[in-house]
């Protein structure tokens, strides 16, 4: 039998990487050393992550009419992700503007373009699609109205949703209660409590308060210290970080996602899926560039297995 594929709704974007001697401040000019592009934005760097990983995944979304367009869609097909569900909207396509400093750290802004034309009626017309998904992933780089019609559909046919809450907003208490796994960083997650509610400033606090709101738990991104799962059955626990030299963060948290999302789909617990899905982003900062530094599943068992066994 063939298992359910993974489907992701949000962003595809063009990176425009410049590395610096540091993240500039505001008002300053700083050189740069290098300048790449590479494909990239939330969604379809976790479309990638997953395709990477083997497992089947389309991808939902929109490119620009520009010359990026349809390279980003060609990059889509070659790194094994269906795109046949992508659609090209009139304008530029999405634009993620990204400084590197030498510790990998790094500075992001991004100008939506085609992304946000990524409406509730692409979601309704692709609805057979997500009800026959094992999982779905979307972030907030897409049209907030879009995720919210994506996470009733998702509920109603009873399919795992992952949200990863980028760039941060309040999310209402409603919503919340649409979301299997919420997977935010330490500085977005004190931004995810519905308007209203009452927070604290520990990002490891706050984990466990939206941990009570949403269906299957949250996973707090920590960077260099790893991860904290915070389960909606009471289940905590700290994940360790792996000790890696990082060149680039860019989309570290989205190889995160789609690991997780991955391992689950392969039947693994909430635990070691966590596990797996830390060892990933920690093989990806080891590379430069978003899409590029997507690890391969040998890779990220190989680092896995140095820790822990099953």
């Amino acid at each position: 039998m063939n298992p359910k594929p993974i489907v992701v709704v949000g962003s595809i974007n063009i990176d425009l990487v410049a590395r610096a001697e540091r993240i500039p401040l505001a008002g300053e000019t700083v050189r740069s050393s290098d300048f790449q592009m590479h494909p990239g934005g939330k969604g379809a760097n976790q479309a990638v992550a997953v395709a990477r990983l083997g497992y089947p995944v389309r991808m939902i979304g929109r490119v620009g009419s520009d010359a990026f367009g349809e390279k980003l869609r060609e990059q889509l097909a070659s790194s094994g992700v269906d795109a046949s569900l992508v659609l090209t909207s009139e304008g530029p396509s999405g634009v993620a503007v990204i400084a590197v400093a030498p510790s990998g750290e790094n500075a992001i802004v991004v100008t939506p373009g085609a992304n946000a034309q990524v409406s509730p009626q692409d979601v309704e017309s692709n609805a057979g699609v997500i009800s026959e998904a094992g999982a779905v992933l979307t972030q907030l780089e897409i049209p907030f109205e879009t995720v919210e019609r994506l996470a009733r559909l998702c509920a109603q046919a009873n399919v795992p949703l992952l949200l990863d809450p980028a760039p941060a907003r309040a999310l209402p208490a409603g919503l919340l209660g649409l979301v299997s796994w919420l997977t935010p960083n330490e500085t977005e997650i004190t931004e995810c409590l519905p308007p209203g509610a009452t927070g604290s400033p520990n990002p490891i606090e706050t984990a466990e308060t939206l941990a009570r709101r949403v269906r299957s738990g949250v996973l707090l991104k920590r960077g260099a210290r790893g991860a904290f799962l915070a389960g909606s059955d009471g289940l905590r626990q700290q994940i360790d970080a792996f000790e890696v030299t990082a060149v680039d963060t860019t989309a570290a948290g989205d190889a995160f996602n789609g690991a997780f999302a991955v391992a689950r789909m392969m039947g693994r617990s909430a635990m070691e899926s966590a596990r797996f899905a830390t060892a990933a982003g920690a093989v990806s900062v080891t590379r430069a560039g978003a899409q590029p530094s997507m690890p391969i599943l040998e890779e990220v068992e190989r680092l896995r297995r140095e820790r822990w066994t099953e």
